[in-house]
């Protein structure tokens, strides 16, 4: 199978996100996320003389984007991480853009793709490295104290077992270094009792904060979140599609510091701070029955949008 039929990436909340960027034909657009450019061709069908930025910093996806939006000569493609989409939009000669959309999930290739290391369900390297360069996560397990390794897991998996875990992992390789997926899902079950065991796969929330800190996805975001905001026109919208509580929370707590005006103290009788809200907050959404029936991944997802005032 050839790697651009290989790299599928199923949309979440597709629809919703693209319809919340309120498109204009000659606008400006950044797909932070381009991934399998599901969101990113959506975007640019609708655009006549407008232009989008697609960014990804997975090397396998933008090889793929380069075939799927050749067909779109607005198109733009960037190998970068959208962290840094304001010296990314000024490299550009672009000033401010029309509106903004982040998937902040992992894509589905890189789930069901064995040999990138964040699936539990195969065998492989434990690498979840989205860039592909860097410290991978097997390095991460293998060298972090327990202390470390249980912070992260609380923290990140917000995973209850985790002083038992991190035990668990610091005990197995002792004796060995741990260097596959599997390996890390079975020393994971091994420190959990029975009973959680019946809740979900025991290795979810580990994995989940293995990776995230592998990548980089929560440090920093919240200035991300604030970076994109600033790079929009009056009127511009920015979408940003969550999967866990975590970076829900940052993104809704950094839409409500926008959207938040006065700062005076309740107590003062008049405004003396002179702020007035910067965004309009739109409602969150969540994915609908039918969604979640054709794809059980979209379970905790959320859009939350920001308009520019």
């Amino acid at each position: 199978m050839s790697e651009m039929k290989s790299f599928h990436h199923v949309p979440v909340l597709f629809n919703e996100s693209i319809e919340s960027l309120n498109i204009n034909p000659d606008g400006i657009y950044v797909d932070c996320t381009s991934g399998g450019g599901g969101h990113s061709s959506a975007i640019a069908q609708r655009l006549k003389g407008g232009r989008l930025i697609a960014i990804d910093r997975d090397p396998q996806a933008i090889k793929v984007l380069k075939e799927r939006l050749l067909p779109f000569g607005c198109v733009t493609l960037v190998h970068d991480n959208f962290f840094n989409i304001k010296n990314i939009l000024e490299s550009l000669n672009i000033e401010s853009v029309d509106g903004i959309l982040a998937d902040l999930g992992v894509s589905s290739h890189q789930l069901d793709e064995p040999s990138r290391g964040f699936s539990f369900h195969n065998d492989a390297p434990l690498d979840m490295r989205m860039s592909m360069e860097g410290v991978s996560a097997a390095e991460i397990v293998n060298t972090l104290s327990q202390q470390e390794l249980q912070k992260i897991i609380y923290d990140y998996g917000e995973e209850k077992f985790a002083p038992s875990i991190s035990r668990a992992i610091i005990k197995a390789r002792e004796i060995k270094p741990i260097e596959t997926t599997l390996e890390l899902s079975e020393i994971i079950k091994s420190a959990m009792p029975a009973a959680a065991k019946r809740d979900g796969h025991p290795a979810r929330r580990t994995f989940q904060a293995i990776r995230i800190l592998t990548n980089s996805e929560i440090s920093g975001l919240d200035n991300a979140v604030q970076d994109m905001f600033g790079c929009l026109k009056k009127g511009g919208r920015v979408s940003i599609i969550t999967f866990h509580s975590l970076e829900d929370r940052i993104v809704k707590q950094e839409f409500a510091s926008l959207a938040k005006g006065c700062t005076c103290p309740k107590n003062f009788p008049v405004c003396v701070c002179g702020k007035t809200p910067s965004a309009k907050v739109l409602k969150a959404v969540a994915p609908g029955a039918g969604e979640l029936s054709d794809n059980i991944r979209s379970r905790s997802a959320r859009l939350r949008t920001a308009e520019k005032l």
